[in-house]
């Protein structure tokens, strides 16, 4: 079955600032001297808000320029996303989002805007996956429920926070990889499904690092599994897949910044620039570090090639899952 690269970073960034992309720049184009809005297309207090946050003080800090996060949360991050896409293309907006942009070219038949309608600026973070368990579970290692959901196809169930969301696509790749037999549990939504999990409704759920963390050191949920190549400080106990002998299950949820086409290349640079220097900061990396989550700052030009690589290898999971566009 596929793996997601963790290094290869949906077609919302399609267009991967290549010329053809951009109009005729002016030499001297300025940085926007008023606030500058980051869209978050999902509600507030969720891991890609948390990430767009954190960066915003970062860059109203070195910049001067007050960034702010304006969340528009609905349809699966669709309402923001348009919304940004459409925005003027002066460097006043841009979008924030996650890997579920990957996912939702292939869980949509049509999209509120064209791929070349959103242009790539930059990675904030990428933090691997984790498999956890709640904290009465029987199962006290990946070892155990492995053996379990193949001897009993069917009997174990994983919770996601909604058919086609990440936590979803995350249990699919799971048992893609590992050839498991576990049946999906649908939830509202994200926190309902890791409410699924501790008390006990649901035997197991794969979400992202910042939020499976504070869950497992509250002592609510058993980490089994990271998706990391090594080991993560903030869960030593947790083995990679490598070392569980599910080599391949290597996906992350990444964020990133687009840009509305057309937005001048010089404060795309110039955004890309001010980002990396703050992730280099050691109060920032700290925060970001705590929550299992590794540096970002890719150039424009690489994290459109990412992007395009993650709608594909995640397009090929969905497929192999059957999950139907609506």
């Amino acid at each position: 079955m596929p793996s997601i690269p963790r290094r290869a970073l949906p077609v919302l960034f399609l267009c991967a600032a290549t010329a053809a992309c951009l109009p005729a720049l002016a030499a001297d184009a300025a940085w926007p001297a008023r606030p500058v809005r980051l869209v978050v297309p999902y509600a507030p207090g969720g891991t890609t808000d948390y990430a767009a946050r954190q960066i915003a003080q970062k860059l109203t800090e070195q910049t001067g320029i007050s960034f702010y996060v304006e969340n528009k949360a609905g349809a699966s991050g669709t309402i923001g996303s348009s919304l940004a896409a459409k925005s003027a293309p002066d460097g006043g907006t841009f979008l924030i989002n996650d890997t579920t942009y990957a996912m939702l070219p292939h869980l949509f038949r049509k999209l509120p805007w064209e791929p070349a309608d959103l242009v790539p600026v930059t990675t904030i973070v990428d933090a691997p996956l984790v498999v956890v368990v709640g904290a009465n579970s029987p199962y006290k290692s990946v070892t155990a429920l492995i053996d379990e959901a193949r001897k009993n196809p069917g009997k174990l169930t994983f919770g996601s926070g909604g058919v086609g969301s990440s936590t979803h696509l995350g249990g699919e790749l799971l048992k893609q990889n590992g050839k498991l037999g576990l049946t999906h549990v649908p939830y509202k939504g994200a926190g309902e499904a890791m409410l699924g999990v501790v008390s006990g409704q649901v035997d197991v759920l794969v979400t992202a690092a910042p939020t499976a963390i504070p869950q497992v050191k509250g002592g609510k949920v058993r980490a089994l599994l990271v998706t990391s190549p090594q080991r993560l400080a903030a869960l030593p106990e947790a083995p990679t897949s490598a070392e569980a002998g599910l080599k391949d299950f290597t996906a992350t949820n990444w964020f990133g910044i687009a840009a509305p086409k057309g937005t001048p290349q010089p404060i795309v640079d110039k955004l890309q620039a001010e980002v990396k220097k703050a992730l280099a900061s050691p109060d920032l990396a700290k925060r970001f570090a705590e929550q299992g989550a590794s540096p970002g700052g890719l150039s424009s030009a690489d994290f459109g090639k990412f992007v395009l690589s993650q709608t594909q290898a995640w397009g090929q999971v969905i497929k192999a899952a059957n999950v139907q566009p609506e």
